[in-house]
Protein backbone atom coordinates (compact mmCIF):
# COMPACT_ATOMS: atom_id res chain seq x y z
CA UNK A 1 0.00 0.00 0.00
CA UNK A 2 1.35 3.40 -0.99
CA UNK A 3 1.56 6.37 1.35
CA UNK A 4 0.54 9.69 -0.18
CA UNK A 5 2.32 12.77 1.16
CA UNK A 6 1.21 16.23 0.13
CA UNK A 7 4.00 18.65 -0.71
CA UNK A 8 2.96 22.26 -0.17
CA UNK A 9 5.42 24.93 -1.27
CA UNK A 10 4.82 28.35 0.25
CA UNK A 11 6.73 30.26 -2.40
CA UNK A 12 4.81 30.94 -5.60
CA UNK A 13 7.91 31.89 -7.59
CA UNK A 14 8.44 29.55 -10.56
CA UNK A 15 12.09 28.82 -9.76
CA UNK A 16 11.93 29.22 -5.99
CA UNK A 17 14.53 27.69 -3.72
CA UNK A 18 11.70 26.07 -1.77
CA UNK A 19 10.35 24.38 -4.90
CA UNK A 20 13.84 23.16 -5.83
CA UNK A 21 14.24 21.77 -2.31
CA UNK A 22 10.85 20.05 -2.45
CA UNK A 23 11.78 18.46 -5.78
CA UNK A 24 15.02 17.17 -4.25
CA UNK A 25 13.05 15.70 -1.32
CA UNK A 26 10.67 14.00 -3.73
CA UNK A 27 13.57 12.15 -5.38
CA UNK A 28 14.73 10.83 -1.99
CA UNK A 29 11.40 9.45 -0.75
CA UNK A 30 11.07 5.73 -0.04
CA UNK A 31 9.65 3.59 -2.87
CA UNK A 32 6.26 3.10 -1.22
CA UNK A 33 5.70 6.86 -0.82
CA UNK A 34 4.17 9.11 -3.44
CA UNK A 35 4.56 12.87 -3.27
CA UNK A 36 1.74 15.04 -4.57
CA UNK A 37 2.56 18.70 -5.17
CA UNK A 38 -0.55 20.65 -4.23
CA UNK A 39 -1.15 24.03 -5.88
CA UNK A 40 -1.91 26.94 -3.56
CA UNK A 41 -1.31 29.94 -5.84
CA UNK A 42 -4.81 29.86 -7.36
CA UNK A 43 -6.72 29.99 -4.06
CA UNK A 44 -8.70 33.21 -3.54
CA UNK A 45 -8.26 34.66 -0.05
CA UNK A 46 -10.49 32.93 2.44
CA UNK A 47 -13.76 34.81 2.95
CA UNK A 48 -16.53 33.13 4.91
CA UNK A 49 -19.11 34.96 2.77
CA UNK A 50 -18.14 32.59 -0.07
CA UNK A 51 -18.74 29.50 2.08
CA UNK A 52 -22.30 28.97 0.79
CA UNK A 53 -23.67 26.66 -1.89
CA UNK A 54 -23.10 28.12 -5.32
CA UNK A 55 -20.40 30.57 -4.20
CA UNK A 56 -17.57 28.30 -3.01
CA UNK A 57 -14.65 28.85 -5.42
CA UNK A 58 -13.82 25.80 -7.53
CA UNK A 59 -10.16 26.08 -6.51
CA UNK A 60 -11.16 25.78 -2.83
CA UNK A 61 -13.14 22.62 -3.55
CA UNK A 62 -10.26 21.15 -5.59
CA UNK A 63 -7.77 21.99 -2.85
CA UNK A 64 -9.90 20.50 -0.08
CA UNK A 65 -10.41 17.27 -2.04
CA UNK A 66 -6.68 16.97 -2.71
CA UNK A 67 -5.60 17.49 0.88
CA UNK A 68 -8.32 15.15 2.16
CA UNK A 69 -6.65 12.32 0.19
CA UNK A 70 -3.22 12.88 1.77
CA UNK A 71 -1.82 10.78 4.59
CA UNK A 72 0.60 13.50 5.72
CA UNK A 73 2.33 16.67 4.59
CA UNK A 74 5.70 18.27 3.97
CA UNK A 75 5.54 22.07 4.06
CA UNK A 76 8.35 24.02 2.38
CA UNK A 77 8.34 27.68 3.31
CA UNK A 78 10.35 30.81 2.75
CA UNK A 79 10.32 33.55 5.36
CA UNK A 80 8.56 36.83 4.67
CA UNK A 81 8.88 39.42 7.45
CA UNK A 82 9.62 36.76 10.09
CA UNK A 83 6.55 34.74 9.17
CA UNK A 84 5.05 32.60 6.43
CA UNK A 85 3.86 33.86 3.03
CA UNK A 86 0.22 34.95 2.78
CA UNK A 87 -0.47 32.25 0.18
CA UNK A 88 0.58 29.52 2.61
CA UNK A 89 -1.47 30.94 5.51
CA UNK A 90 -4.44 31.25 3.17
CA UNK A 91 -4.06 27.59 2.15
CA UNK A 92 -4.14 26.57 5.81
CA UNK A 93 -7.31 28.60 6.31
CA UNK A 94 -9.05 27.28 3.18
CA UNK A 95 -8.21 23.68 4.13
CA UNK A 96 -9.50 24.11 7.68
CA UNK A 97 -12.94 25.36 6.67
CA UNK A 98 -15.87 25.28 6.84
CA UNK A 99 -15.58 25.31 10.61
CA UNK A 100 -15.53 21.80 12.03
CA UNK A 101 -14.59 20.18 8.70
CA UNK A 102 -10.82 20.62 8.64
CA UNK A 103 -9.02 18.40 6.15
CA UNK A 104 -5.75 18.84 8.06
CA UNK A 105 -6.85 17.14 11.28
CA UNK A 106 -4.43 14.53 12.71
CA UNK A 107 -2.21 14.35 9.60
CA UNK A 108 1.52 14.25 10.45
CA UNK A 109 3.56 17.15 9.10
CA UNK A 110 7.16 18.21 8.57
CA UNK A 111 8.21 21.83 8.19
CA UNK A 112 11.20 22.71 6.04
CA UNK A 113 12.22 26.35 5.77
CA UNK A 114 14.56 27.45 3.03
CA UNK A 115 16.39 30.76 2.88
CA UNK A 116 19.18 32.37 0.88
CA UNK A 117 21.04 33.38 4.06
CA UNK A 118 22.14 31.84 7.33
CA UNK A 119 19.11 32.39 9.56
CA UNK A 120 17.32 29.85 7.37
CA UNK A 121 13.71 30.86 7.85
CA UNK A 122 13.65 30.32 11.60
CA UNK A 123 10.74 32.74 12.08
CA UNK A 124 8.65 31.20 9.30
CA UNK A 125 9.37 27.68 10.48
CA UNK A 126 8.09 28.44 13.97
CA UNK A 127 5.14 30.55 12.81
CA UNK A 128 3.99 27.68 10.61
CA UNK A 129 4.40 25.17 13.44
CA UNK A 130 2.18 27.36 15.62
CA UNK A 131 -0.66 27.20 13.07
CA UNK A 132 -0.20 23.46 12.57
CA UNK A 133 -0.56 22.85 16.32
CA UNK A 134 -3.92 24.61 16.26
CA UNK A 135 -4.95 22.53 13.21
CA UNK A 136 -4.21 19.39 15.26
CA UNK A 137 -1.40 18.28 12.97
CA UNK A 138 1.40 16.47 14.80
CA UNK A 139 4.66 18.06 13.63
CA UNK A 140 8.08 16.41 13.47
CA UNK A 141 10.16 18.16 16.13
CA UNK A 142 13.65 16.82 15.41
CA UNK A 143 15.64 17.25 13.33
CA UNK A 144 14.68 20.85 12.76
CA UNK A 145 14.82 21.53 9.05
CA UNK A 146 16.38 24.93 8.43
CA UNK A 147 18.00 25.09 5.00
CA UNK A 148 20.09 28.27 4.94
CA UNK A 149 22.78 29.72 2.69
CA UNK A 150 20.97 28.04 -0.17
CA UNK A 151 23.41 28.77 -3.00
CA UNK A 152 26.34 27.30 -1.05
CA UNK A 153 24.50 23.94 -0.93
CA UNK A 154 24.50 23.47 -4.68
CA UNK A 155 26.95 21.86 -7.08
CA UNK A 156 27.89 23.72 -10.27
CA UNK A 157 25.11 21.86 -12.14
CA UNK A 158 22.47 23.17 -9.69
CA UNK A 159 21.98 19.89 -7.81
CA UNK A 160 22.41 19.67 -4.07
CA UNK A 161 25.78 18.66 -2.64
CA UNK A 162 25.90 15.17 -1.14
CA UNK A 163 26.10 16.36 2.49
CA UNK A 164 22.90 18.33 2.01
CA UNK A 165 21.14 15.38 0.39
CA UNK A 166 22.25 13.27 3.35
CA UNK A 167 20.64 15.81 5.71
CA UNK A 168 17.45 15.62 3.61
CA UNK A 169 17.53 11.82 3.95
CA UNK A 170 17.80 12.13 7.74
CA UNK A 171 14.75 14.43 7.80
CA UNK A 172 12.81 12.02 5.58
CA UNK A 173 13.78 8.96 7.64
CA UNK A 174 12.88 10.66 10.92
CA UNK A 175 9.57 11.87 9.46
CA UNK A 176 8.55 8.36 8.42
CA UNK A 177 9.58 6.92 11.82
CA UNK A 178 7.33 9.60 13.36
CA UNK A 179 4.59 9.04 10.77
CA UNK A 180 4.55 5.26 11.32
CA UNK A 181 4.29 5.64 15.11
CA UNK A 182 1.25 7.86 14.65
CA UNK A 183 -0.55 6.00 11.88
CA UNK A 184 0.09 2.29 12.44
Amino acid sequence: MSTNIGFIVGSLRQDSNNLRTAQAFEKLLPENVEATFIEIGDLPFYNEDLEVTGKVPESWMRFRKEIAKMDGFFFFTPEYNRSIPAALKNALDVGSRPYGESNWDSKPAAVISVAPRGIAGFGANHALRQSLVFLNMPVLQQPEAYIGNFDSLLNEDGTFVEDTKNFFRIIIDKYFDFFNKLTK
